[in-house]
Parts: C-alpha cells; structure tokens; sequence
C-alpha cells in the first residue's frame, strides 16, 4: 500500500487496491505502507484499522492528531524513519517530494509514484550512510564533526553496497545487519560461576562454605570459570536480532541465525539502563583475545544493535489489537526508528560541502556548528548566540594545492581556529572566514521563496563573521536548478527615497540548491566563486 500528497496536503491514491497509485502491490512490498512527510493519514488508509488506532495510542512525536471532517487524522511531522504496526505490516515514512510547480505536485505523485519512491529510497539510504560514515571518521578533528549525529553515531561505517533499486528502508536495515551477522559467530569467555551444589568442582570457597553450609556439610560452595556465550555484546546483538525477526521473511533462514537460538537477549529492566550495558559491552569486547579484524567485527555489530535498541522505545499498543496474546508482555520493544529531516539534511549536507571545499583547497577548513556570542550587554554578559550550520575558514599560512588524497598535511588544526576565534569572529593574524553557511530543509521554488526571517539570519550571519559569501542551501531533486545571487540594495539618503545597486555589506549572498539525488550542489565550487 502506498499513499500520496497532493499539493494542499490531502491524501491521494488511499485505495489500498488502487492500481495507479499504489506504488507497493509486489509481493516483495506487499507489507509496507510507505508515506510521505506532511501526509495526513486516516483509518481508510491501512489494511488493518487496528494499526491506526495504535499509532494514536502511542503518540508519537512524529504526528500531529487532528480531528477533521467528522474524523480523525494523523498528519505526519518533519520525520523520516520506519515503525513496525502491530499487525505485521511496516510503516515507512519518506521525505517530501519537490516539484517547481504546484500543478505538478499531484501530477507527480499519480503519474509515477513508483519511481519516485524508488529513487527517494536511492537517496534517503546513501544520506544515512555518508552520515554514519562521517561519524565513525578518525582522520577528522574531534571538534570537527557534525553535532546533533546521536541518531545515527552508532551506525557503522562500512555499509553495504546499496541494490540498483533501492530496497524500503525496513529492509535495508535488516539488510545492514544481516550483511554483519552472517560473518560473525558469537564470542564465547570463561565466567566466574558460584554454585552451592553437591559436587566438589572447582576452587572451595572456605569462607562461603563455613557461612553458609555449617548445617549442610554435603553441599559445597565452588567458585568454577565455564565458557559462555552470555557476554553482553552477545545479548545486545541478540535482543537487536528479536527486534528484526518480525521483517525477516522465510528466505532470510539462515544457518548462521541458529548459533543466536541459545543466546539470551536482554530483560524488560536491562533494557531500561541499556547505555550503561552498552558502554560495559564495549569495555568487555576490548578485552577479548581477537585479532584486530575480528574486534572490529564484533563493535561494528554491537554498535549497530545498540542503534536499533535505543530508537525502539516503542511499546505494543495496550490491548488494542484484540488478537494479542495475553501473555506478551506490555513492555515488548517495537521496531520504530524515526529521524529527524531537518537535522539529518543539515548534517548531511553539511558534510558534502565541507568535503567539496577541502577536495579544491587545502585553505579550506570547515567548522561545524561552531556556536559564538553574537549580543552582550554593556556589562559583557551573553544575550544572544549564534550558530551557523557550517563556517568556512580560510586559512592564509596553509598550502593552496588542491586535497588529492584527502589529508590535512599542512593544514592548521581545527580547534586552533576556534581558540583564536572565541573573542572574536575574525581572526585576520592567520586568515578569514570566507564562506558562512545556513543550510534549511524546505524547497524554494525561485528566489522570490526565501522567507524574510531567513534572509535576516544569513545576512546577519554574514555580517558578524565578515565573510566573504553568505549561502542558504535547500533541496532540488534536479540539475537544472542553478546558484542565484542575491543582491542587496542600500539606502543612501534619509528620506530612503534613492536606491544604489551597491551591497550593503562586502559579503554576497547565494541561494545554492543542493541536489539529494548526486549528493552535491549544482553548478560546483565555481572558480569566480572561491578565489584563494
């Protein structure tokens, strides 16, 4: 089942036997539901009436309840992600289409819906895996990397190769997985065992054993190390596996699952302090004797299962589902992993750029997020602060060769940058801040689009850094669209009533449209642009 948007925000195509509009009628996607962000969902729009009474139930941040035309609707926010329903079937949610025009927003969605959610799958899946890569690089700067990254940190970063077409991102994941697994075999440790039992095994404990067996001498107290499987790497791959097992499908067998049978998962209350076990997974695996390959193996996994586990605080819906076992336990975690779009598109293209910048120059020095106070009052104390998504630092002392093989050889270090600028924006000692970035996740149709509050900020961003170039980057799915410079008009006389083509402030202003689809923004770093 698939539904739509039209350009008002309504649902289209809700017919879940429609031929037209359901992208998903395969037997490959037959349990997916696949919406779209700002999609307004009903009771007519699944297969099971029960699954939206549950996502109602459940609250999610993700939705916004509304009560519209005699009934209700569930209007799906500014996220991205997957959520296993109750019955079975997955609910995948994919970022919002962008057409030029309104009138080709509905034409999109009926003519070739499939296509389009295809090729979003394409980009929404290379966009988590550059993001979680990003995080796991340590040739970068620890003050250099993205913030804001901890839905996707614990990714790992050797993802596979992605299908031609793309897979629904429920079973990408448990592709990622599986694609671990099937190479790795539980690690099994000698545990310290205590037992009071009838046998002399193992080392006596005297203490313990006048203690406790004084009136029972036939018992004995021994301390024995046995080789176990139930490390908490294992357990945490395991619950993380559980997790999966309702989109495996029969094909998925493996072998290799077997070994997991035995293995214990996590209780209902280790669940609930699951940080704490992570981190002591962690330090357990450090301390195994493997070589470097196969402990890299074993965190790659156990980060990826700690991943899915802390973003599947969802529970089973309180007995909405009257097929529901009375004894499956309430507190059951659920498949739900839900993204942030607007912080996941600034990450991301964030990123990008900054490895554009640095692949032209090695002047270039990308700054994340760097936060600077941008108002106090005459006392010096903090007003207001400022953070650009991304700030590029010009250095003048660095080499102005092109980055071939990506290294920073040369180059000054990032937090040197902002040690000298922590006072101030422009540090002109060893160079300048030559580009600041404001990067939003909403689609401008032409530059008339921009909306005033954002004008203001990259201008005003623009001015405290002294930057040479101001750019708002948003989303096309299109080369076609190119950089627009936007040009600023200052007033002269009192009356304001002549107007001078001249810029108000030294910096140029840009709206650079950043295409989803390469990864890159369109038109490149032009040379006229970014002259060293």
């Amino acid at each position: 089942m698939s539904r739509v948007l039209a350009s008002d925000g309504k649902a289209i195509g809700s017919n879940v036997n429609s031929g037209v509009n359901n992208a998903n009628t395969t037997t490959h996607e037959a349990h997916i539901i696949t919406v779209f962000e700002h999609q307004r969902l009903t009771a007519h729009d699944f297969t099971h009436v029960a699954d939206f009474h549950w996502l109602m139930a459940q609250e999610f941040s993700v939705f916004t309840i509304k009560r519209q035309q005699g009934q209700w609707q569930l209007k799906v926010g500014h996220y991205i992600g997957v959520i296993l329903l109750p019955s079975g079937m997955t609910l995948e949610i994919l970022p919002k289409l962008m057409t030029k025009r309104p009138t080709d927003y509905q034409q999109q969605y009926q003519s070739s819906s499939a296509n389009d959610i295809n090729q979003t799958r394409q980009w929404v899946q290379n966009m988590l895996a550059d993001l979680a890569s990003s995080n796991h690089d340590k040739n970068k700067h620890s003050k250099n990397k993205l913030h804001n990254t901890k839905n996707l940190g614990q990714f790992s970063s050797q993802l596979a190769a992605l299908p031609i077409k793309a897979l629904p991102l429920s079973d990408w994941l448990v592709a990622q997985f599986l694609q671990r697994l099937i190479h790795y075999q539980p690690i099994k440790h000698y545990q310290t065992q205590i037992h009071n039992q009838a046998a002399l095994q193992g080392r006596l404990l005297i203490k313990e054993q006048l203690r406790l067996n004084s009136m029972q001498p036939h018992k004995f107290i021994c301390e024995s190390s046995v080789l176990s499987q139930e490390m908490l790497s294992n357990r945490l791959i395991k619950s993380a596996l559980n997790l999966l097992a309702p989109l495996l499908s029969a094909s998925m067998s493996l072998p290799s699952l077997q070994l997991w049978q035995k293995i214990p998962a996590l209780n209902r209350h280790e669940l609930q302090r699951l940080e704490p076990l992570y981190q002591q997974a962690k330090r357990q695996l450090a301390l195994q004797p493997l070589s470097r390959q196969q402990l890299q193996a074993a965190q790659q996994l156990v980060e990826l299962a700690y991943w899915l586990l802390q973003h599947s605080a969802a529970h089973t819906g309180n007995g909405i589902n009257p097929r529901t076992s009375v004894n499956q336990s309430a507190s059951q975690p659920r498949l739900c992993l839900l993204f942030d779009m607007n912080q996941a598109f600034e990450q991301w293209a964030s990123q990008r750029i900054a490895d554009q910048f640095q692949q032209i120059n090695l002047a270039y020095k990308p700054l994340f997020q760097a936060q600077r106070v941008w108002l106090h009052d005459a006392k010096g104390q903090a007003c207001l602060s400022i953070r650009p998504d991304l700030l590029i630092y010009k250095n003048s002392n660095a080499p102005t060769g092109k980055n071939h093989n990506g290294k920073d050889d040369g180059a000054i270090n990032v937090a040197t940058v902002e040690s000298s600028s922590h006072t101030s924006f422009h540090s002109p000692q060893s160079g300048n801040y030559s580009h600041v970035i404001d990067i939003k996740w909403k689609y401008l149709p032409h530059a008339g689009a921009i909306s005033a509050s954002d004008a203001y900020q990259l201008s005003s961003y623009a001015q405290a850094y002294h930057a040479e170039q101001g750019w708002l980057v948003y989303p096309v799915q299109d080369a076609s669209s190119q950089p627009i410079l936007l040009k600023q008009q200052a007033y002269n006389d009192a009356g304001a009533h002549r107007l001078s083509d001249q810029q108000s402030s030294p910096a140029k202003l840009w709206l650079i449209p950043f295409n989803v689809l390469t990864g890159t923004i369109n038109g490149g770093l032009l040379p006229d642009w970014n002259v060293v």
